[in-house]
């Protein structure tokens, strides 16, 4: 009788516990290919051994009840390189801090998977390329700080859509076109995006047109 309890209980509780070693296997996974695509001089990511299954075990990471990460803290963390599309499979992840480093390149669309996402902090690195569109799907986004870097292009008018969207900052870039003013956007004001020569300027009454199918690059 008593074998059979625990072979019941066996089968009610090995599935979450595979499942839990899957996430963790994933989410590690998807944290190492970071650690591999950027030069990280002051050791911080020492700690990120792909031996440990657990990524919760890591420095600069912290995760929730369920052991799926929820904060990566490596702002001010000299590193250097380039962000990976697999850090969109942590779905969980509220806060992304990248902040004050010197990495390079595009901002992954995969970025837009992480529909948990409160804060997206990548402000002072030499990013370059153009706001993913696919951030607008970050429906629990507050604060989206991408200033200072060398991004391009236009400011996707889907971001408009983001209503929890409380800060946003694309100062100091290269963007071209024109400013959305609907939406989540009508309480921003000119200081978020000042610092970007090739932008005209804040739609107003119709008078300025976002020109989806200008020059702008």
């Amino acid at each position: 009788m008593a074998r059979c309890a625990v072979l019941h209980l066996l089968v009610l509780v090995l599935p979450s516990i595979i499942l839990a070693l899957t996430d963790a296997n994933l989410e590690g996974d998807a944290l190492y290919s970071l650690r591999r695509a950027v030069k990280d001089p002051g050791h911080v990511l020492q700690s990120w051994d792909p031996n440990l299954v657990d990524p919760c075990t890591w420095f600069h990471v912290t995760c929730d009840g369920d052991n799926r990460v929820t904060r990566l803290d490596l702002g001010n963390a000299n590193l250097s390189g380039s962000l990976v599309p697999e850090l969109g499979k942590l779905v969980r992840l509220q806060y992304l801090e990248l902040y004050m480093n010197e990495l390079v390149g595009p901002i992954p669309k995969e970025l837009g998977n992480l529909k948990s996402l409160v804060s997206l902090d990548l402000y002072d690195n030499n990013l370059t390329g153009t706001i993913p569109a696919s951030l607008s799907k970050l429906s629990n986004l507050k604060f989206l700080r991408l200033n200072g870097n060398r991004l391009t292009g236009r400011i996707p008018r889907e971001l408009t859509k983001l209503e929890s969207l409380k800060i946003i900052d694309v100062s100091n870039n290269d963007l071209c076109g024109t400013i959305p003013t609907s939406g989540s956007f009508s309480k921003f004001t000119e200081e978020s995006f000042v610092n970007n020569s090739r932008l005209e300027g804040p739609e107003l009454m119709g008078f300025v047109r976002y020109d989806a199918a200008g020059s702008c690059k």
